[in-house]
């Protein structure tokens, strides 16, 4: 009869603890984000309009400094050579069409923005793409990575100076050289387009200011700045908790 009950005690143990096991496994989740969109026109910065496509730009005179997010479906689109093979596509900004398996998403590797200038009113212009920086709402400022980070960023994926991973490295960095912003001037008549990079937000960042500090409207006879402006974009998105059983809580509420 002893032996009988310490059975039955130890199977009762068993079975709690595996109930115990199934409700924690079932609560098990990642950190979901949406995209970033542009804030409402009204809570932008004076010159600023939105447009339905999510680009936000400031207008002075015939001046018109544009950016976009890029999600990374755009971003692997607008590279589709580079995008396919996995991790070891050569697009520099995404991790191609690698799907993380325990979220079944292509993870966002950095957070990468469209900036379009057209100058169509003062002799030159210039965006320095180093004078940029992303605020948040949790206090934490991004800086942004020109082609030397990229570069020091990829470099450790180099297992030697020859063969296939040191031609993916090389192709990378010919990318990166030819979609990221110059630091050109732009003539009066001119456009110039390219990508301004940061690291990946972290996941608990609702909300993000994007600066562009001293873009030089005029300058002197020795090409020394005259005439700058700091110009401020807001954009926000969603984020909440995707858990095993398919149940998305976005902002404390279940989707």
């Amino acid at each position: 009869m002893c032996s009988e009950q310490v059975r039955t005690s130890k199977f009762a143990v068993f079975g709690q603890l595996l109930v115990l096991c199934l409700g924690l496994m079932s609560c098990g989740y990642h950190f979901w984000v949406g995209d970033l969109t542009p804030v409402d026109g009204e809570e932008q910065s004076p010159g600023i309009t939105v447009s339905d496509d999510g680009t936000v730009t400031f207008v002075k005179e015939r001046l018109e400094l544009a950016v976009r997010p890029l999600t990374v479906e755009e971003l692997n689109r607008q590279l589709p050579g580079r995008s396919v093979g996995g991790i070891e596509s050569t697009n520099p900004y995404t991790y191609g069409d690698w799907k993380d398996p325990k979220t079944g998403q292509i993870p966002e590797r950095f957070t990468v923005f469209l900036l379009k200038v057209k100058n169509y009113s003062y002799p030159k212009v210039q965006v320095d793409p180093m004078m940029v920086s992303l605020t948040t709402d949790v206090g934490m400022t991004y800086l942004p990575l020109g082609k030397l980070d990229l570069e020091t960023f990829y470099r450790p994926y180099i297992t030697g100076y020859a063969g296939v991973p040191f031609l993916r490295f090389k192709e990378r960095e010919s990318v990166a050289r030819a979609t990221l912003y110059p630091p050109d001037m732009v003539f009066s008549g001119q456009e110039k387009e390219g990508y301004l990079v940061f690291p990946s937000l972290h996941h608990q960042v609702r909300t993000v200011q994007l600066n562009l500090s001293d873009v030089v409207l005029r300058f002197d006879f020795r090409d020394e700045p005259l005439e700058t402006i700091d110009v401020e974009y807001g954009f926000h998105r969603e984020i909440g908790r995707l858990y095993r059983d398919g149940r998305l809580v976005m902002n404390g509420q279940p989707n």
